[in-house]
């Protein structure tokens, strides 16, 4: 991510220096942005020659030295509070008024880590998509101190960057992470209860011009690593029983079958071949669904609503303006509509009248997002 970053950092025009406590891991991050400059001007996509690109490109010798001559600062290490903060300790004691301190985490408080650094006011989030050099999104962080004229600044460094930037407060999963997760987690729902297969749900999904179903986009990620943003999310929002965590993708994660980086998850991949289903999963309880299955236009529905019913929660919750989520689900998660503009589709009375028929059903996930029965009631 880290490269991803630099890469894009580059090709706007930026002077870019690199720091990592291993020498060998920035050599890895310099030919990975040289493979991808390289790439892009094979295609006809880089105006100018890679080879001045790369010259913009230099190493730090220190954490400290890098804060002092930076104008901003992106911390792209792993998804480690104590890590991230050690790290904003030494940039916030180092950095001259004025330099803004950014971290890429896609889960932890920005507002913590803004405390670390002791400078929070000049803390915040930049949350890029990997691979950073194709997303065009990126989600600009307000953490609790973070001044207005921090974020402005923010937000047009993004936009300088020709990306797209959506702005959002300092909630668990920001947006993307926390209202695209009933996408996997309703589908992981239809498995537990044998009312579909994984081949029903991602063909259905993929149908209804989503660019790949639940299923297969889990094992793409990593099966562990949307495990462990479900579990962070299920903790921080009070157990909500909407983000209760699958104990499917639990005992996958502890049989190290994570999906297409270890070869296995719900499908089987090899080499020059096409992914199969895993035919291991009646291992951990996964079995021919009751009675045929669900509908597909059923499976589509109810995925939908769930969605849609979380872009309301967190819009009540005031983690970003409806256009923004809209803007961040597109660009980010490749919905082809917005929850919002979906259910404009749908008509919130259908839409209401849909998710209180669920709730019947399935129970307390469904319960309708109260700013829903607010608009809908006006």
């Amino acid at each position: 991510m880290g490269a991803g970053i630099a890469q894009v950092c580059l090709q706007a025009g930026h002077e870019v220096a690199l720091y990592d406590v291993d020498h060998v891991a920035i050599e890895r991050g310099r030919e990975r942005i040289a493979d991808g400059l390289r790439r892009l001007a094979d295609k006809g996509r880089l105006p100018i020659d890679p080879a001045e690109l790369l010259a913009r490109l230099r190493d730090a010798h220190t954490l400290e030295g890098l804060a002092q001559e930076a104008d901003i600062v992106i911390e792209a290490a792993l998804e480690d509070i104590d890590l991230k903060r050690t790290i904003f300790r030494a940039l916030g004691a180092s950095a001259p008024a004025g330099v803004i301190l950014a971290t890429n985490t896609s889960a932890l408080s920005v507002t913590e880590i803004g405390y670390a650094s002791g400078t929070a006011e000049r803390t915040l989030g930049l949350h890029f998509f990997n691979p950073a050099p194709v997303m065009a999104l990126v989600e600009v962080v307000q953490g609790d101190q973070t001044s207005r004229a921090t974020m402005a600044a923010g937000l047009a460094f993004v936009d300088g960057l020709a990306k797209t930037a959506v702005a959002c407060r300092d909630e668990p999963g920001f947006i993307v992470n926390r209202v695209n997760r009933p996408f996997t987690l309703e589908a992981l729902r239809m498995l537990e209860g044998h009312e579909a297969t994984i081949e029903q749900v991602d063909a259905a999904i993929a149908g209804a011009g989503y660019p790949m179903g639940p299923f297969a986009l889990m094992d793409l990620v990593g099966i562990d690593v949307n495990y462990a943003v479900a579990r962070a999310l299920y903790e921080a929002l009070e157990h909500a029983e909407r983000f209760r965590p699958s104990p499917i993708q639990e005992q996958l994660v502890g049989a190290s079958r994570l999906g297409r980086k270890s070869g296995e998850g719900f499908y089987r991949y090899a080499d020059g071949q096409p992914p199969v289903i895993s035919e291991r999963l009646v291992e951990v309880g996964v079995g021919p669904p009751m009675e045929g299955g669900l509908p597909a236009d059923e499976i589509v529905a109810r995925i939908e609503a769930a969605v849609i019913n979380e872009a309301y929660h967190a819009a009540g919750d005031g983690v970003a303006e409806a256009s923004d989520i809209d803007r961040a689900l597109k660009l980010g998660a490749s919905h082809p509509r917005g929850p919002f503009e979906r259910a404009g589709e749908i008509g919130l009375g259908p839409l209401i009248d849909r998710l209180a028929g669920y709730q019947a059903i399935y129970g307390e996930r469904y319960r309708v997002a109260q700013v829903l029965w607010q608009i809908a009631a006006i």
